[in-house]
Protein backbone atom coordinates (compact mmCIF):
# COMPACT_ATOMS: atom_id res chain seq x y z
CA UNK A 1 0.00 0.00 0.00
CA UNK A 2 1.22 3.20 -0.84
CA UNK A 3 1.89 6.04 1.79
CA UNK A 4 0.12 9.20 1.32
CA UNK A 5 2.14 12.50 0.37
CA UNK A 6 2.02 14.89 3.05
CA UNK A 7 1.23 18.10 2.78
CA UNK A 8 3.43 21.14 3.73
CA UNK A 9 3.48 21.24 7.45
CA UNK A 10 2.13 17.03 8.26
CA UNK A 11 4.95 14.83 9.81
CA UNK A 12 4.21 10.92 9.78
CA UNK A 13 4.31 10.01 13.19
CA UNK A 14 6.40 6.80 12.43
CA UNK A 15 9.15 9.14 10.81
CA UNK A 16 9.49 11.32 14.30
CA UNK A 17 12.29 10.81 16.14
CA UNK A 18 11.66 9.40 19.51
CA UNK A 19 14.98 10.73 20.75
CA UNK A 20 14.51 14.73 19.70
CA UNK A 21 12.70 17.41 18.83
CA UNK A 22 11.38 17.80 15.22
CA UNK A 23 11.58 21.46 14.32
CA UNK A 24 8.86 23.08 11.90
CA UNK A 25 8.47 26.74 10.76
CA UNK A 26 5.52 27.32 8.32
CA UNK A 27 5.68 30.72 6.46
CA UNK A 28 2.63 30.21 3.86
CA UNK A 29 3.02 32.10 0.63
CA UNK A 30 0.34 34.47 -0.55
CA UNK A 31 -1.63 31.80 -2.52
CA UNK A 32 -2.21 29.84 0.38
CA UNK A 33 -2.78 32.91 2.82
CA UNK A 34 -5.33 33.73 0.71
CA UNK A 35 -6.94 30.38 1.14
CA UNK A 36 -6.29 30.34 4.60
CA UNK A 37 -8.34 34.09 4.60
CA UNK A 38 -11.14 32.85 3.09
CA UNK A 39 -11.71 29.51 5.08
CA UNK A 40 -11.85 31.53 8.27
CA UNK A 41 -14.15 34.17 6.43
CA UNK A 42 -11.72 37.24 6.99
CA UNK A 43 -10.51 40.22 4.84
CA UNK A 44 -7.00 38.84 4.69
CA UNK A 45 -3.89 37.20 6.21
CA UNK A 46 -0.97 40.15 5.56
CA UNK A 47 1.22 38.07 7.57
CA UNK A 48 1.77 34.31 8.88
CA UNK A 49 4.64 32.63 10.54
CA UNK A 50 4.16 29.35 12.84
CA UNK A 51 6.96 28.18 14.04
CA UNK A 52 8.02 25.23 16.53
CA UNK A 53 8.25 21.69 17.32
CA UNK A 54 7.25 18.03 17.43
CA UNK A 55 8.85 16.06 20.48
CA UNK A 56 8.47 12.88 21.89
CA UNK A 57 6.60 12.96 25.22
CA UNK A 58 5.23 10.38 27.60
CA UNK A 59 5.57 6.95 26.26
CA UNK A 60 3.32 7.03 23.53
CA UNK A 61 2.72 10.16 22.98
CA UNK A 62 3.80 13.67 21.10
CA UNK A 63 4.01 17.63 22.16
CA UNK A 64 3.72 20.01 19.51
CA UNK A 65 4.79 23.61 20.82
CA UNK A 66 5.32 26.61 18.96
CA UNK A 67 4.67 30.32 18.04
CA UNK A 68 1.79 32.06 16.04
CA UNK A 69 2.95 35.03 14.49
CA UNK A 70 0.23 36.93 12.27
CA UNK A 71 -1.47 39.86 10.81
CA UNK A 72 -5.32 39.63 10.03
CA UNK A 73 -7.89 42.07 8.42
CA UNK A 74 -11.11 41.44 9.57
CA UNK A 75 -14.22 43.70 8.92
CA UNK A 76 -15.44 46.31 11.70
CA UNK A 77 -18.68 45.00 13.15
CA UNK A 78 -19.80 48.24 13.24
CA UNK A 79 -18.67 50.27 10.59
CA UNK A 80 -17.51 47.20 8.49
CA UNK A 81 -14.11 49.54 7.74
CA UNK A 82 -10.98 46.81 7.44
CA UNK A 83 -9.17 46.45 10.88
CA UNK A 84 -5.69 45.24 11.53
CA UNK A 85 -5.12 43.00 14.01
CA UNK A 86 -1.53 41.74 15.10
CA UNK A 87 -1.42 38.68 16.77
CA UNK A 88 1.02 36.87 18.82
CA UNK A 89 0.16 33.39 20.38
CA UNK A 90 2.35 30.67 22.29
CA UNK A 91 0.34 27.53 21.03
CA UNK A 92 1.06 23.79 22.82
CA UNK A 93 -1.19 20.77 21.77
CA UNK A 94 -0.55 16.98 23.25
CA UNK A 95 -1.25 14.57 21.24
CA UNK A 96 -2.12 11.14 23.42
CA UNK A 97 -3.08 7.29 22.12
CA UNK A 98 -6.42 6.79 21.52
CA UNK A 99 -6.88 4.35 25.04
CA UNK A 100 -5.82 7.34 26.63
CA UNK A 101 -9.64 8.99 25.68
CA UNK A 102 -12.83 7.90 27.12
CA UNK A 103 -15.59 5.59 25.00
CA UNK A 104 -17.98 7.96 24.80
CA UNK A 105 -21.23 6.81 22.86
CA UNK A 106 -22.95 9.33 19.84
CA UNK A 107 -25.39 11.28 21.97
CA UNK A 108 -24.63 10.82 24.95
CA UNK A 109 -23.69 13.18 27.54
CA UNK A 110 -20.29 13.84 28.99
CA UNK A 111 -18.39 16.34 30.73
CA UNK A 112 -16.13 18.15 29.27
CA UNK A 113 -12.26 17.75 29.84
CA UNK A 114 -9.92 20.09 31.87
CA UNK A 115 -6.83 20.15 29.76
CA UNK A 116 -8.37 21.01 26.26
CA UNK A 117 -4.91 20.81 24.64
CA UNK A 118 -5.12 16.91 24.61
CA UNK A 119 -5.83 15.40 21.17
CA UNK A 120 -6.22 11.55 19.93
CA UNK A 121 -2.87 10.61 18.15
CA UNK A 122 -3.54 9.62 14.75
CA UNK A 123 -0.87 8.49 11.77
CA UNK A 124 -0.35 12.13 11.08
CA UNK A 125 0.42 15.35 13.34
CA UNK A 126 -0.17 18.45 11.01
CA UNK A 127 1.32 21.91 11.87
CA UNK A 128 -1.10 23.45 9.18
CA UNK A 129 -4.14 22.63 10.92
CA UNK A 130 -3.18 23.23 14.20
CA UNK A 131 -1.73 26.92 13.00
CA UNK A 132 -4.93 27.09 11.22
CA UNK A 133 -7.23 26.38 14.37
CA UNK A 134 -5.02 28.61 16.78
CA UNK A 135 -5.50 31.19 14.38
CA UNK A 136 -9.46 31.17 14.16
CA UNK A 137 -9.37 30.91 17.77
CA UNK A 138 -7.00 34.08 18.66
CA UNK A 139 -8.33 36.76 16.13
CA UNK A 140 -11.27 38.95 17.86
CA UNK A 141 -13.95 37.59 17.12
CA UNK A 142 -15.85 41.48 17.14
CA UNK A 143 -13.14 44.00 15.31
CA UNK A 144 -14.06 47.33 15.94
CA UNK A 145 -11.92 50.28 14.25
CA UNK A 146 -11.06 53.21 16.42
CA UNK A 147 -13.77 55.54 14.50
CA UNK A 148 -16.62 53.23 15.25
CA UNK A 149 -19.57 54.61 17.55
CA UNK A 150 -22.81 52.88 18.68
CA UNK A 151 -24.90 55.79 18.74
CA UNK A 152 -27.45 55.71 21.87
CA UNK A 153 -30.51 53.19 21.55
CA UNK A 154 -34.19 54.50 23.12
CA UNK A 155 -36.74 51.93 23.34
CA UNK A 156 -40.19 53.17 23.61
CA UNK A 157 -43.65 52.60 22.76
CA UNK A 158 -45.85 55.83 21.97
CA UNK A 159 -46.96 57.86 25.21
CA UNK A 160 -44.57 56.17 27.36
CA UNK A 161 -41.56 57.81 28.64
CA UNK A 162 -37.91 57.01 27.47
CA UNK A 163 -35.82 53.92 28.40
CA UNK A 164 -32.69 54.13 27.80
CA UNK A 165 -29.40 52.23 28.05
CA UNK A 166 -28.51 54.68 30.75
CA UNK A 167 -31.12 53.88 32.78
CA UNK A 168 -30.94 49.49 32.50
CA UNK A 169 -27.30 49.91 33.75
CA UNK A 170 -27.78 47.77 37.24
CA UNK A 171 -27.05 51.33 39.44
CA UNK A 172 -29.27 53.16 37.36
CA UNK A 173 -32.14 53.30 39.69
CA UNK A 174 -29.47 53.94 42.86
CA UNK A 175 -28.34 56.85 41.11
CA UNK A 176 -32.03 58.21 40.13
CA UNK A 177 -33.14 57.79 44.04
CA UNK A 178 -29.90 59.59 44.85
CA UNK A 179 -30.64 62.46 42.63
CA UNK A 180 -34.13 62.77 44.55
CA UNK A 181 -32.21 62.66 47.65
CA UNK A 182 -29.65 65.26 46.36
CA UNK A 183 -33.13 67.61 45.23
CA UNK A 184 -35.53 67.14 48.72
CA UNK A 185 -32.31 68.60 50.88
Amino acid sequence: MPQQVLKSGEFRVSDLSSRRETPFDLQPDAEVRAKIAAQLNVLGVKKLRFTGEISPSGARGWALTGQLGATVVQPCVVTLDPVTTRIDEPVERRYLPAEYFDDVEPGSESEMPEDTSAEPLGTIISAQDVMVESLLLARPLYPRSENAELGEAVFTEDGVALLKDEDTKPFAGLAALRDRFDENS
